[in-house]
C-alpha cells in the first residue's frame, strides 16, 4: 500500500511540474479570422476588389445532370482560406490549417 501512494505521488509530482500545452483548434483560429474573409453573398467582383486576386483560381464543377439541383461550384484558394462560390456568389469561406499540428480536418489534395 506504501508502495502504491508512494507511487501515485511521484506521479502527480511530475505531472505538476510538466510544462501547459494547449492545441490550436482550426474552428478557434476560424472564428477569430471570418471578420477577414469574404461573406456569404458576396459577388467574385466584390471579393477580388476587396481581397486581391486569388492564389490559385480552380475551374467550376458541377454535378451530372440537372444543373438547377447541381449548380457549378468554383473555389478560390487564398493564404490562409479558400472561398466558395455557387455561380458567382459566395456561399462559404473556410480556414486551412495554419501547421500540420493544428487539430482540424484534413487539407484537400
Amino acid at each position: 500500500m506504501k508502495v502504491l501512494i508512494l507511487t501515485l505521488a511521484m506521479t502527480a509530482g511530475l505531472l505538476l511540474q510538466a510544462p501547459a500545452q494547449a492545441d490550436t483548434l482550426l474552428v478557434e483560429r476560424a472564428q477569430s479570422q471570418t471578420a477577414q474573409m469574404p461573406t456569404r453573398g458576396q459577388t467574385m467582383t466584390q471579393v477580388e476588389a476587396r481581397f486581391g486576386a486569388p492564389q490559385v483560381k480552380h475551374a467550376a464543377v458541377s454535378g451530372p445532370n440537372n444543373r438547377r439541383a447541381n449548380p457549378p461550384i468554383t473555389r478560390w484558394d487564398y493564404a490562409g482560406y479558400s472561398v466558395y462560390f455557387e455561380y458567382s456568389h459566395v456561399v462559404d469561406a473556410v480556414a486551412t490549417k495554419a501547421s500540420p499540428n493544428e487539430i482540424g480536418p484534413k487539407p484537400v489534395q
